[in-house]
């Protein structure tokens, strides 16, 4: 049915897009997906709490239990798997696939993919992480992680390139490394510039 008097939208669900005004072409599907949405337009929320909290945000697609549950105002968002960008406010331009992938994000333009990839980022920008744990505890921006726990430890060092299983996965505050390889530079902790 078209739920806040707008026949664009599809909303199926206990609660779902139950605060809707004028925000338009939105599909919630499970209970309270997009219940909080008044004027945001084209989301896609499917699963429990989805785009729960999402008021003003557009363009949002979210798919999983609590998937992008926090949002409110960021916009063109994909989060696809449990509790994916789970915290984020008003991050936008986001993408994370995985359990808990981004779960603690606020900040825009990252890309995580894999089990609580970038789990803690907050406030690191320009973030790629792909693999199981890749930047897990980081806050730190402009990191690329790609492989089984690369650079799982980094908290805020910046401008790190890792790719391989384990590479890096001991720096914890080390910027401008790049790490080729299984467990390359796995025992740099802080060095900085190191190839």
């Amino acid at each position: 049915y078209g739920a806040g008097a707008i026949t664009t939208n599809t909303a199926f669900g206990d609660a779902a897009l139950d605060s809707n005004t004028t925000g338009a072409n939105n599909t919630a599907v499970g209970d309270s997906a997009l219940t909080e949405n008044t004027t945001g337009g084209a989301n896609t929320a499917n699963g429990f709490y989805s785009l729960r909290d999402n008021t003003t945000g557009n363009s949002n697609t979210a798919n999983g239990l609590q998937a992008l549950r926090n949002n409110t105002t960021g916009s063109s968002n994909t989060s696809i798997g449990v509790a994916t960008l789970q915290s984020n406010l008003s991050g936008s331009s986001n993408v994370a696939m995985g359990r808990s992938a981004l779960f603690l994000n606020t900040a825009s333009g990252n890309t995580a993919v894999g089990f609580e990839a970038a789990f803690t980022n907050t406030s690191g920008v320009q973030v790629t992480a792909v693999g199981y744990q890749a930047l897990r505890l980081s806050t730190g921006g402009y990191n690329t992680a790609v492989g089984y726990q690369s650079l799982s430890s980094n908290t805020t060092g910046i401008e790190n390139t890792a790719i391989g299983r384990s590479s890096l996965v001991a720096n914890t505050t080390g910027s401008e490394n790049t790490a080729l390889g299984l467990n390359a530079l796995a025992l740099n902790i802080a060095g900085s510039k190191n190839t």
